[in-house]
């Protein structure tokens, strides 16, 4: 089988496309090297993936002439990562309007001319939920950011195709996910960093008693590949994907702390615009279509988290 992934320099996505090679499947990737953090874990991602003989091909999904440099490969999959991530102050709507939203409409354009016709897994977020993400795929979803609003939008063009029986396709909405390979804005890579280097860690306002789902990368691409097999049972499904159990983001920082031997400066900054209050996933859909078994502890990622900090950054 051939896969086409988006976002394959990414952090979720680079573990995906490795996971995907393994399985042995020929995997293409292709990112836009955005400089929204920086290029250097990137760039460091991608010499992982070519070592695995997965090429990286630089293209922005925005500009359709760029997805058509692909052709005339044809795709069994498309993994759609893609996305201008997270909750940012420094982004613009403009900014998750043109990445989440008409990047995947000129990817589900170029799946379309494709003589095959692709298996679209969109990857979602929890952020579609807003600020409680404790809701079931059936419930209605009540966004509060940018990105969720997008995201949202994106996840219902993937579908939209799939009940007009245009293409087939389904949609994964992740929770939290940390690991070796995190953005180095996200709460775990900061929180290694500060320990090291001995500089304070700055925290939103309310965000130490903030809960979430935090799942390892490895039980997230689990869930991920799991549908490989089981096509027609998910299409047009909406699948949580994350771990049941709960920490306050107080409780990440105390085990960040246990593990490097050290305490944290916290220095707590003004209150950011449409952070969740809490996420929990409810993966019982998850559990009965794919089976699905998150299994790593919050230690034993944050553990593996810091072992691979110490060997890239230091």
């Amino acid at each position: 089988m051939k896969f086409l992934i988006t976002g394959a320099a990414g952090f979720i996505g680079s573990h995906t496309a490795q996971r995907i090679k393994l399985l042995g499947h020929e995997v293409i990737g292709v990112d836009n090297f955005s400089t929204y953090y920086d290029l250097d874990l990137k760039k460091r991602n991608s010499e992982s993936l070519k070592k695995d003989s997965i090429p990286i091909i630089t293209c922005d999904l925005r500009h359709k002439e760029q997805i058509e440099q692909l052709l005339p490969n044809d795709f069994d999959y498309i993994i759609h990562f893609a996305a201008h991530p997270g909750i940012s102050n420094t982004s613009s709507f403009e900014d998750y309007f043109s990445n989440n939203i008409i990047a995947t409409k000129n990817l589900l354009d170029f799946a379309e001319i494709c003589t095959k016709k692709p298996y679209i897994i969109n990857i979602a977020t929890s952020s579609i939920y807003g600020s409680e993400a404790t809701l079931t795929e059936r419930e209605a979803p009540k966004p509060t950011s940018f990105y969720g609003v997008t995201k949202l939008a994106a996840e219902q063009l993937v579908l939209a195709k799939v009940r007009l029986g245009e293409l087939k396709g389904c949609s994964f909405r992740l929770y939290s996910v940390y690991g070796p390979r995190e953005r180095p804005d996200k709460l775990y890579t900061r929180l290694i960093a500060c320990g090291l280097k001995n500089i304070p860690f700055t925290l939103y306002e309310g965000s130490l008693v903030h809960l979430r789902s935090f799942t390892y990368v490895g039980d997230i691409v689990d869930g991920i590949v799991s549908v490989l097999g089981k096509e027609s049972l998910c299409n047009g499904e909406v699948i949580n994907l994350g771990t049941e159990e709960e920490h306050s983001t107080q409780e990440g920082i105390k085990v960040v702390e246990k593990l490097l031997g050290k305490s944290i400066q916290i220095k707590i900054v003004a209150k950011r615009k449409g952070d969740q209050l809490r996420t929990k996933a409810n993966i019982e859909k998850a559990q009965k279509l794919l089976n699905y078994k998150p299994n790593t502890s919050l230690e034993e990622g944050i553990k593996q988290q810091i072992m691979w900090y110490k060997e890239a950054f230091l």
